[in-house]
């Protein structure tokens, strides 16, 4: 488990710091920018969630195709994920190209909201891409070769760092669009890793005998309509989640910019260390797979327990490092000689403080959500997901943010109740599923 994990929350993480240099390079044109894109980035997550939720079901299926024994399942899985990428990815940049109406009218600053779609208008068209490269993660992951994806997002930081700083700032004889420049700078550095890692799936053995793209526009809607009947639960739960996430961020822009600009920073560096258990899960559904595919109940159940005791014990850590330095972690996205910055600080620090409380719960739920789908259980998780999500994080956010007085530090607070009760609810049907040695129906080739 720690062998496939470890190259995958690696890649996770380099993915989120490539996010997370977008933002340091946009921190300095001011805190009014920075809410503008915590505002695009906001919507451009709701439907990358969507549609990679969907593709997401391309690891159990492929997995269980592996364990099985069948490796030209393998092949018509990736094949008509890559079709899925484009046929949502595309239409979605188009639409994020009309948000701002969206965001205005939810209430939203209007300045921020002006320049959300200034990055939009650019960074929206990084989904197709962005979309295909976690089919193709999959494909390398269920072959044993996670390491092929870490060495593709290692070479796109300088990448997306060096046109973040021409684009945005005007340097390097680039022109200087600013928020503009930095999502042009997202799309061709995820353009760009999406063609070295197809390229190196291509020519690289043994994913290379595969052939995913021979016959490639031929349709295979067996295989299609099994991805959407197991991926759309896995979208609905990952959209209650970060439902979550966006309507406590739409609250908090009642508040204000400020407040916008501290919630951004503090939500980068969770999904910092949520990259960790991310890389977890993805390599639980792979293992829990395999074994699923092989008929080897006791294996699944060594996998998905080995899984969660991994990622508790590292969140807990990640906790700790919180807890102790949520100031100097805060600080690291500012430039506190601008006015106005030391108020984002102040707030983002108590904001990273809640973040540090829900930590080992976050890591739980995910890990739980990815041993679940490696069973192709998620019908169940996505009534968890309603419930913890949408039931009880939700209310809670609003409760304590105003009737409590709590503002964006009670929004949080509720954020973390729902992540609590979601990830009690997975440990539980897993423990469940595990007992009564339950097995899925693996697809025949």
């Amino acid at each position: 488990m720690a062998a496939l994990a470890w190259p995958l929350s690696l890649t996770f993480f380099a993915e989120t710091a490539i996010a997370a240099i977008d933002l340091a390079f946009i921190g300095r044109l001011g805190a009014e920018s920075l809410a503008g894109a915590s505002l695009g980035v906001t919507a451009h997550i709701v439907f990358y969630l969507l549609a990679v939720g969907i593709v997401v079901a391309t690891a159990p299926l492929a997995a269980q195709a592996m364990g099985a024994r069948q490796p030209r399942q393998v092949r018509r899985v990736v094949r008509q994920g890559l079709w899925i990428a484009a046929l949502l990815g595309v239409p979605s940049a188009f639409i994020l190209m009309g948000t701002e109406p969206v965001l205005l009218a939810l209430g939203q600053p209007t300045d921020a909201s002006r320049l959300a779609q200034d990055y939009l208008d650019f960074f929206g068209w990084t989904l197709p891409w962005g979309i295909g490269l976690v089919v193709l993660r999959n494909f390398a992951a269920v072959l044993g070769r996670p390491r092929l994806g870490l060495w593709i997002f290692a070479a796109g930081i300088p990448l997306n760092a060096l046109l973040d700083y021409g684009l945005i700032f005007g340097r390097l004889g680039m022109p200087r669009l600013e928020l503009a420049g930095a999502g042009l700078a997202s799309v061709v550095a995820q353009a760009a890793m999406f063609a070295a890692m197809l390229a190196v799936v291509l020519t690289t053995k043994p994913l290379a005998r595969y052939r995913i793209l021979g016959n490639f526009w031929r349709p295979d809607w067996v295989v299609f309509a099994r991805i959407f009947r197991l991926g759309l639960p896995i979208a609905g739960i990952m959209a209650m989640e970060f439902g979550l996430i966006v309507v406590s961020q739409v609250m908090i822009g009642w508040i204000g910019s400020t407040s916008l600009a501290a919630h951004q920073i503090a939500l980068t560096l969770a999904s910092l260390t949520f990259k960790v258990p991310l890389g977890i899960a993805q390599a639980a559904t792979v293992r829990v797979g395999r074994a699923a595919g092989r008929r080897d109940a006791d294996g699944v159940g060594r996998a998905g327990w080995t899984a969660l005791a991994m990622g508790v014990a590292f969140m807990t850590l990640a906790s700790l490092v919180m807890w102790t330095w949520p100031e100097a972690m805060a600080a690291v996205f500012l430039d506190l000689s601008l006015p106005g910055n030391d108020e984002v600080a102040r707030l983002a620090a108590l904001l990273v403080l809640v973040a540090a409380v829900f930590q080992v719960a976050d890591g739980a739920q995910t890990i739980g959500a990815g041993v679940l789908r490696g069973l192709n259980d998620t019908a169940v998780p996505l009534v968890f997901g309603v419930v913890g999500y949408v039931a009880i994080g939700i209310p809670a956010a609003w409760l304590l943010g105003f009737p409590g007085g709590l503002g964006a530090v009670g929004v949080w607070m509720g954020m973390a109740i729902g992540l609590i009760a979601v990830a009690f609810c997975h440990v539980i049907r897993f423990a469940f599923l595990v007992r009564r040695r339950h097995l899925p129906r693996v697809m025949s080739a």
